[in-house]
């Protein structure tokens, strides 16, 4: 217990629903609390009166006990920390009779009806629970209405970040704290965050969800910094229920950006609230990030996204086809799951620029006219497969020297495997036949029409060789 200066306890915090009933305060203590009040001001300054001894509001008192309360219990441990001696002392120069402070925290406090010409005093707590709403409001990112739950395709490479996700939103305890969603670009990160926040927020409405970007949060205090105002941006931060941070690595090596959301994190794991963050990749593997941050960002789970593969492509094409209401064949969806597999939001991209084009033009969507729109799309993606890359797949898969890839030997252990680095060659790249030629030893481009052709054959009369191009082609289109 803390002391005055004239030996009599100032402090006892309890929570809202531990007042004492029926002990409205006095109009004396009224008036004292008002002419104290009136004083913060000129007693601590504008910037700490607006930031934080402007919400206090007169509960009751008893027993020589002044009970005030504040809307969160981070700014009752600020105040009781840096404030709540020097106002017990102005309580009691006005009357001796005040010998303890007391503050209680009340979300939505209901002051004692004071005089009504001074507004300011009347209504603190009830003006910043709204103001707090109001930033809470314009703070958060607007959610993508398509990106919900029920329209996230699951496959093999996202169903542990699903499944995590799905945990959270229906336990009714924090099964781990933080969430921490990582994977390259496009692989759905965003959709399975916003996915979290619907949910959240159409399921457990009485809590408080905030979701924005890191460079949004990093703005947000950088800004505060400026205004000189960085208590109320505290505040508001550490006042949410459920903190999402999407795309977290754009704070490293931000210095006083991510010290500032350290001691946030820490604050809201304290309160036991929930925390929630994507990244482009693991805490470990971030660069530019403090020790101590890094730390606590492996406490709870992290789930990765992977890589998608050929079947969650193909399967989240054939969900897009049934959303746009286009008729699309098959084999367009799965020329798409071949080509495109860089990553989802360009994979969406290409069917819908396939199905604006037909929209448009009124004419069936073929494979042939499908090759002819995404033209430059497909070129930037052959480009990104090399001739050097097919051989040394191939070359693995047979268990053969790359050098038999330039070889004249024509054995079939040997021929046979050339043979389909060259088709694919041709089929994933954009290497002229010519090209293709020189670069397997130096060969025509007619024993490259050959190879083609060949193994065109073989595919229709060979399930196992059709088997072994697959996954060759699997693997080398990602």
């Amino acid at each position: 217990m803390l002391q005055t200066k004239n030996n009599k306890s100032y402090l006892n915090v309890v929570d809202g629903n531990q007042t004492p009933e029926n002990f409205q305060p006095t109009p004396e203590i009224t008036n004292v609390w008002k002419t104290v009040y009136k004083n913060f001001r000129s007693e601590f300054g504008e910037a700490v009166f607006r930031s934080w001894l402007k919400p206090l509001t007169l509960q009751a008192s008893y027993h020589g006990t002044l009970e005030v309360s504040v809307p969160t219990r981070f700014m009752k441990d600020w105040i009781q920390t840096n404030y709540a001696p020097r106002i017990l002392e102005m309580c009691m120069d006005k009357d001796s009779n005040i010998s303890r402070l007391e503050i209680v925290v009340i979300q939505k406090a209901m002051p004692i009806d004071l005089d009504d010409s001074d507004a300011e005093t009347v209504s603190p707590a009830i003006k910043a629970n709204a103001n707090a709403l109001a930033q809470e409001v314009e703070l958060s990112s607007p959610l993508d209405p398509r990106f919900k739950f029920e329209n996230f395709v699951v496959g093999t490479s996202n169903a542990l970040s699903h499944a995590a996700a799905q945990r959270l939103v229906k336990s009714e305890s924090m099964p781990f704290n933080p969430l921490f969603i990582y994977g390259g670009v496009g692989l759905g990160k965003t959709h399975l965050m916003h996915a979290i926040a619907w949910d959240l927020r159409e399921n457990h409405p009485e809590k408080t969800v905030m979701y924005l970007s890191a460079e949004k949060f990093m703005f947000q205090f950088v800004k505060s910094l400026r205004a000189k105002d960085t208590m109320t941006f505290k505040e508001l931060f550490r006042s949410v229920d459920v903190l999402m941070i999407d795309d977290v690595q754009f704070i490293s090596g931000k210095e006083s950006t991510q010290e500032e959301f350290f001691h946030t994190f820490n604050a809201l794991i304290d309160q036991n609230k929930q925390i929630i963050i994507s990244a482009d990749r693991a805490p470990n593997d971030m660069q530019g990030i403090d020790d101590r941050l890094r730390s606590r960002l492996s406490w709870g789970l992290v789930a990765d996204i992977q890589p998608t593969t050929y079947e969650l492509r193909f399967g989240i094409l054939k969900a897009k086809r049934e959303m746009l209401g286009v008729e699309i064949p098959d084999v367009v969806l799965e020329f798409l799951a071949l080509k495109v597999t860089s990553n989802i939001r360009e994979l969406e991209g290409a069917l819908n620029r396939i199905a604006a084009h037909a929209d448009i033009s009124k004419d069936p969507i073929t494979l042939e006219t499908t090759q002819n729109i995404l033209r430059d799309l497909l070129r930037s993606h052959d480009r990104r497969i090399t001739i050097d890359e097919i051989q040394r797949r191939v070359a693995e898969h047979y268990n053969l020297k790359i050098s038999d890839m330039h070889s004249a030997r024509r054995s079939r252990n040997v021929a046979r495997p050339r043979q389909i680095a060259m088709y694919l060659t041709k089929q994933l790249t954009a290497r002229s036949l010519p090209e293709i030629g020189r670069k397997f030893g130096g060969r025509d481009h007619t024993t490259v029409m050959h190879a083609v052709r060949k193994v065109e054959e073989l595919i229709e009369e060979d399930a196992s060789l059709a088997q072994d191009v697959d996954v060759l082609r699997r693997t080398l289109t990602g």
